[in-house]
């Protein structure tokens, strides 16, 4: 389910907004009469939004003319130049040279005449990388070295107000300064050429405020820097803080200190703190005065919250231990780039928290404005990184990113942390400066995964194995939160042992949390490629989503796992009279902020066209009196014919209005249909026929032939219609032993057919009814071990597969590690695309799905069932992978479609040289324990079933 305002919440929103502009309009009379800063954009706002300026390709496509481009935005994707991936200097050699292309832009402007005698500077959001500026013929200042940071000119003596203005902009795709190539070029992410984020120019008084940095404390403790320029000897500053509803909380002044930085200070009480479950929010209107005259006005928006590293013990909010279920983004969409909109990262922020994660690190250089403004409103932790994939900036260039990386993001309380660099790319001489421009001392951290670069009392390594993630937390001194861990490529990693490494993180004291790698493959529409979309084969296809945000099985399972709501029931117990153990792993909610629904409910029948439940009954309540990190129950008042529906639901809804998750349980999904199944009235009597190399036996109009050397399936005749090509099993997916006996009976109008084997497998019994349903019985022991899988296949052709609809755990594959979903009828359509392969089409067809009571395929020969009134029946379908390389892994059974007692793990691509492979993430990649004999009966319909 997507993560949306309730009906209810989007009104109240709306009505603080109308209330905050209305209220702040009475409340602050003087702002109405006092100059604010004017912006006027030159480019478009965003990627969606654009203007359309001159320019001028030096490389690759289309180059060599001037014509026209749309900014901002990547030239590549505007079909100019040439594109690159990051990782070509590591795939074709050191020397290896990326396409040194420059783009040339060209924009005339006018601005208004009444800016005559004011400050105006021109503000470039993010431009990659090399930018030379020129206005009216003029340099606009040095060239700007560095992709992602908001830099600015004072162009006040070189515009003419009321005339046309002509700006000049030349873009270096590649940098002259080698360290600035090396920190975000030489990168494991596509590299892009272009002014890619807006351009505005934006005019103040001579007197004005130029900068506020803000410290605002848990305890009410508030200061803020503000920063003036050419400020009258006599003026002050004026300060009003209010709530987002425009209500004022607290007013304060100070006279204008000369340096030319004026500290406002004052401690309130009753305030509301900010944290990722209550995002509480306020704004501090800040007024430069000359007298009573109201020189100058601006606002900024903040939150009161503690961040504290407490060495040896853990990470600290607001005087509460948390740890981080956090994910790492990238600014990134595959029609533009890293040139995004407001709407991408309100949906990147929505799906992050729709996983119950409340963190995220902004790899590997700091977003969209936007995006955090997002986190702040919604709640988000977050870990703001300057550039350096695997290299550093120099010292000199890293200084001035580094100012103008804090002095863009300083008042957001999302951020918890500053980062210097990723993985090596930490030069350490720019550690103090990030504290230059914060006054609040956020921490900072080196995201690494070299050993001995812990920093601050944390240790960020990266990748740990499950043992080592153990050790890890078994010092006494250094708080372990990996900044990237469980990869996922393809549809490795990421959920993937997932639950096993976060019950350790959850009960180990040194444990910080830590932040998956990552949230969303990074696909490229290729202009010049027919717009096919491009992940560099197994470079970038590392997401828990798709390019454009499809979601893939580790999505649900991770709402699970992250769910701060825990409950941990498999399977309802046969006593079970409605009591549900609980635990809250919130850090700041109490349970009874937390609305509980559950239903009976019975599913769509076998034959419906339609997926879904019917809902027999429902009811509501509120959650216990439950503080965070204690444990509980709820108490479901269950009437006393529950019994007879079919499956239970239960679903957790937060303060906000928004789904935690929703847990789900068979009762008797199979009653009414188990009844059918054996129903012996009417149909037709079948008979035995040995011919040739073939014994057949029929009923219900079916008839079923089978191999007299192997014992196997050969051939399906329906009453009408082609023949069904299910074929050639049961096969035993540990290999096939010698028939020692074939025999046949007759019983009670069925026809049965037996094979007895020499090996594991010990006989397979197949019984046709005369209602044309067709049971199949058989055993199997092994040796007492652990198997990656166990169970029978069968051969069908992939090529006539349309769809598949199942009665059991979904909405997607799952695997031995990652074995959450919700019981349900689901249904996916047929598609031929792994995890990381074009054209990204979900749900994944193919794969293993859990817990089925009874699936239907559907195909162009007709559609077929299978039922299965045994617990825990995983189905494979179909030839898939969870890791691409020289083979697929892990290894698949043999035949088309199985039926399984057990399923194999998954590890990552960074396990792929580890003989054990998922067996390093946790005690769930283990492969499947088997301990005696193991006996299954599945019956089967072959053709169309009527109601």
């Amino acid at each position: 389910m997507e993560l949306r305002l309730s009906k209810e919440a989007k009104k109240t929103n709306h009505l603080k907004t109308i209330l905050y502009l209305l209220t702040g309009l009475l409340l602050l009379p003087q702002l109405l009469i006092a100059q604010k800063k004017e912006v006027q954009y030159l480019s478009g706002k965003d990627s969606k939004h654009t203007v359309t300026w001159d320019f001028y390709c030096t490389g690759g496509r289309n180059s060599g003319e001037w014509t026209t481009i749309e900014v901002p935005s990547h030239w590549e994707q505007q079909g100019f130049g040439t594109y690159n991936y990051g990782r070509d200097y590591h795939t074709y050699g050191k020397s290896f040279r990326f396409a040194d292309e420059k783009g040339l832009y060209k924009h005339t402007f006018q601005v208004p005449a009444d800016w005559k005698g004011k400050t105006i500077e021109l503000v470039f959001e993010g431009s990659m990388t090399d930018t030379e500026v020129k206005v009216n013929g003029q340099l606009a200042g040095e060239i700007h070295q560095g992709a992602f940071y908001r830099f600015k000119y004072d162009i006040t003596d070189k515009i003419k107000p009321g005339e046309d203005n002509l700006l000049e902009v030349t873009v270096s795709k590649m940098s002259a300064n080698h360290s600035v190539n090396r920190a975000e070029r030489y990168a494991d992410y596509w590299i892009f050429g272009g002014i890619f984020r807006p351009v505005y120019l934006q005019a103040f008084p001579k007197q004005h405020i130029a900068h506020t940095a803000i410290v605002a404390e848990a305890d009410g403790t508030f200061k803020a820097e503000v920063h003036t320029q050419s400020a009258a000897k006599n003026s002050k500053i004026k300060a009003i803080i209010t709530d987002l509803n425009g209500q004022e909380i607290k007013t304060m002044d100070a006279k204008v200190d000369q340096s030319g930085i004026t500290l406002i200070e004052d401690q309130l009480n009753d305030i509301a703190t900010w944290t990722s479950e209550s995002p509480n929010l306020y704004e501090l209107h800040l007024s430069l005065m000359d007298g009573k005259a109201t020189i100058f006005s601006t606002k900024e928006r903040f939150g009161f919250r503690t961040i504290e590293i407490r060495q040896g013990d853990g990470i600290y909010v607001n005087g509460t231990k948390v740890k981080l279920k956090g994910v790492n983004r990238h600014a990134f969409w595959p029609e533009t780039g890293r040139s995004l909109t407001p709407e991408i990262d309100l949906q990147d922020v929505l799906l992050i928290k729709e996983m119950n994660m409340n963190a995220v690190r902004t790899a590997h250089y700091p977003p969209d404005p936007s995006f955090l403004d997002l986190c702040d409103s919604l709640g988000l932790y977050v870990m703001d990184e300057l550039g350096g994939w695997q290299n550093a900036y120099d010292t000199e260039s890293g200084e001035k990113l580094v100012k103008e990386l804090v002095m863009r993001d300083v008042n957001h309380p999302s951020i918890l942390f500053w980062s210097n660099g990723n993985e090596g790319g930490t030069n350490k001489e720019l550690d103090d400066d990030f504290l230059l421009y914060d006054p609040s001392k956020r921490p900072v951290l080196h995201a690494h995964h070299r050993p001995g670069n812990a920093f601050n009392g944390i240790d960020t390594d990266h990748y740990e194995n499950y043992k080592s993630l153990s050790n890890k937390f078994k010092s006494d001194s250094l708080i372990y939160m990996p900044t990237e861990f469980l990869h996922g490529q393809d549809d490795g990693g990421a959920a993937a042992g997932l639950h096993d490494y976060w019950e350790l993180m959850w009960a180990s004291k040194m444990s910080g949390g830590g932040f998956l790698w990552v949230l969303a493959d990074e696909g490229i529409i290729r202009t010049d490629i027919h717009n096919k979309i491009d992940v560099n084969r197994l470079n970038a296809p590392d997401g828990l989503v798709g390019p454009f945000r499809q979601k893939e099985g580790s999505v649900y399972a991770i709402k699970e796992i992250y769910s701060p709501v825990k409950i941990q029931l498999d399977q309802l117990p046969e006593a079970f009279d409605g009591t549900i153990a609980l635990e809250n792993r919130y850090h700041f909610t109490n349970l009874n902020e937390i609305t509980f629904e559950w239903k009976l409910v019975d599913y769509k029948s076998m034959s419906s066209p339609q997926t879904g439940y019917e809902t027999v009954i429902s009811g509501q309540f509120q959650g216990p009196d439950l503080a965070p990190l204690k444990t509980g129950s709820i108490q479901i008042p269950l009437p006393a014919n529950w019994q007879e529906q079919e499956g239970l639901r239960l679903t957790a809804t937060d303060q906000h209005g928004q789904e935690i998750y929703t847990w789900s349980w068979p009762i008797a999904p199979l009653q009414g249909l188990m009844a059918q199944i054996k129903n012996e009235d009417g149909g037709e009597n079948g008979h035995y026929e040995e011919k040739d190399e073939l014994v057949t036996i029929s009923g219900g109009g079916f008839t079923l032939s089978f191999d007299k050397e192997t014992g196997k399936l050969a051939r399906i005749q329906k009453p009408s219609g082609p023949e069904l090509s299910f074929t050639n099993g049961p096969s035993f997916t540990q290999g096939d032993g010698e028939v020692s006996a074939i025999s046949h009976e007759e019983k009670d109008g069925k026809q049965i057919f037996k094979v007895n084997y020499d090996g594991a497998l010990k006989y397979a019994q197949w019984t046709i009814q005369p209602n044309g349903w067709v049971a199949l019985t058989y055993e199997y022991e092994l040796p007492e071990g652990e198997y990656p899988y166990m169970g029978i296949s069968f051969d069908y052709p992939e090529a006539n597969v349309i769809s598949a609809k199942w009665l059991g755990k979904g909405p997607y594959r799952v695997w031995k590690n990652r074995p959450q979903g919700q019981f349900g009828l689901h249904q996916n359509l047929y598609n031929n695309t792994h995890t990381g392969a074009t054209p990204w089409e979900y749900p994944e067809f193919k794969g293993y799905f859990s817990d089925i009571a009874w699936m239907e395929i559907n195909t162009a020969q007709g559609k077929f069932y299978v039922v299965s009134p045994d617990d825990k029946l995983f189905v494979r379908l179909f030839d898939f992978y969870g890791i691409s390389g020289p083979t697929s892994y892990p290894k698949l059974p043999t035949g088309d479609i199985s039926f399984l007692d057990g399923i194999p793990a998954l590890g990552s691509k960074l396990a792929l040289g580890i003989t054990s492979r998922a067996g390093v993430y946790g005690p769930q990649g283990d492969d499947n324990k088997v301990l005696g004999p193991v006996k299954r009966t599945l019956y089967f319909y072959f053709g169309i079933l009527q109601d």
